[in-house]
């Protein structure tokens, strides 16, 4: 093996060891779902070293420790099964004050499968420009997939101030917008509502403390962040998963 291959192969090994070390970290902790992910990720990567090595006592080593990581993989997954079926399933992500890296992609992407095709949205702040800008965005992500969403239901609330007008005109542009893409999104309005959560049609119910307006204003209009809100500082929040069998209706 030439010293490129070999440094190549090192790299790989420190990596899906530092991988599979997270993900045992993460199941101890009862972090399942994270831990399912470093698993996967950490198996793939000795796979690879399996795949580069020319020791056959080591590729029978790494091929020991894979099958292990594997069962143990398969048994996250189905407790995993298990708690969604049961209605049992939460999972909790605390953001940071400042934390950076938790984009509406980040949060929703991997609750969004193909089946989904409804999401209702509870959130009375979908009121400024900011806040219609944000969810504007979140229908975007909705519309590029990989889901086939057909159906947006908003429920939110009026603005109080001189906003009303602005606010009602800028989601009348946003539904128009998306009918453009085949998605037809209802809007209702209640003087009651408080609590902010998402739901998708495939079970999957997102409740953010701050609703989609976990955001920090930009330093500026050209500053980094302004557009890619993986690197927007974020106010601090919780974020609650739950799966439940079956999603209410607005």
């Amino acid at each position: 093996m030439s010293r490129t291959g070999g440094d190549s192969t090192a790299v790989l090994e420190r990596a899906g060891a530092e991988t599979v070390k997270r993900a045992v970290e993460l199941d101890v902790a009862s972090r399942f779902q994270e831990s399912l992910v470093c698993y996967q990720e950490g198996i793939d990567l000795l796979l690879q070293v399996v795949k580069a090595t020319k020791d056959e006592a080591k590729k029978h080593r790494y091929r020991q420790k894979i099958s292990e990581y594997m069962t143990r993989a398969e048994d996250i997954k189905k407790h995993i099964e298990k708690e969604k079926q049961d209605g049992k399933y939460h999972k909790q992500i605390r953001i940071e004050e400042n934390a950076t890296g938790f984009s509406y992609e980040k949060v929703f992407q991997e609750y969004l499968s193909e089946i989904v095709s409804e999401v209702w949205v509870e959130d009375p702040y979908i009121r400024s420009v900011h806040q219609l800008y944000n969810f504007l965005r979140f229908c975007e992500m909705l519309v590029k997939g990989p889901c086939k969403v057909k159906t947006i239901h908003l429920l939110t609330s009026y603005d109080e101030g001189s906003g009303k007008s602005q606010q009602i005109t800028g989601l009348d542009e946003i539904q128009q917008s998306l009918r453009n893409y085949g998605v037809t999104l209802n809007i209702a309005f209640s003087t009651s509502i408080h609590d902010r959560e998402i739901r998708f049609n495939n079970g999957w119910m997102i409740k953010i403390g701050r609703g989609l307006d976990y955001f920090k204003r930009p330093q500026g209009r050209f500053s980094i962040g302004s557009c890619d809100f993986d690197l927007r500082p974020c106010h601090e929040t919780t974020v609650d998963v739950f799966h439940t069998k079956h999603t209410k209706k607005m």
